[in-house]
């Protein structure tokens, strides 16, 4: 989302692709040996969609990380959250205290992100610019629909397994494809959330 220079003064360094996504994470200091949801929006920012859905698909992507218990439920009510607030106007995204003070083991974080890098930088090379009417204002919200959708079809995701890792592959490409207006990647995001669904569904009815 847009927002005017002031309001961004204070704002960190926005990540452009999937690894420096990666690096911000994990170079957040965690002296607890926890690490504190709130330390990662504070590090990515709160006011651009691309890299908040980025972040949700990339922690329930991760298998290390979103095989801990709770954790595709946590991912889907904060991409539940955000996909509201961006459909009524918003240019903040608020969370609640509860979901912002909820803390996993940087050990974890660390080794589910560096089981990530090999193939993020993949897909980082063959992520550019292209069919932008995907990812314009108007696709933009029609993302954040398809989303809000996914994210209340996450913890019952959690009873199948590896559902739950294609929606996340699916959150990763929305935020990619609005990151860095790639509107095929935003294409083959539309066709993964529908398989996801699918698969869900097949298996639960």
């Amino acid at each position: 989302m847009a927002v005017s220079k002031g309001d961004t003064e204070d704002e960190p360094r926005e990540p452009h692709n999937l690894i420096e996504l990666i690096e911000t994470i994990e170079a957040i200091e965690t002296p607890s040996g926890k690490l504190r949801f709130d330390a990662v929006l504070e590090a990515i920012g709160r006011r651009s969609f691309g890299p908040l859905l980025l972040l949700a698909g990339l922690v329930t992507l991760a298998p290390v990380i979103s095989g801990i218990p709770g954790v595709p439920s946590l991912m889907g009510m904060f991409t539940f959250l955000v996909c509201a607030q961006l459909l009524v106007g918003r240019r903040t995204f608020w969370l609640p205290a509860w979901l912002r003070n909820r803390q996993l083991s940087s050990d974890k974080v660390h080794k589910g992100l560096g089981w990530m890098r090999k193939p993020s930088r993949m897909i980082d090379r063959l992520v550019y610019h292209r069919i932008s009417f995907m990812t314009g204002d108007f696709a933009i919200r029609v993302i954040a629909v398809t989303c809000f959708v996914l994210s209340i079809a996450m913890p019952p995701m959690e009873l199948v397994p590896l559902t739950v890792n294609i929606a996340g592959v699916a959150l990763t490409f929305f935020g990619l494809a609005i990151m860095a207006r790639d509107g095929l990647l935003s294409i083959i995001a539309f066709i993964i959330t529908g398989i996801s669904l699918f698969t869900m569904l097949y298996n639960l009815l």
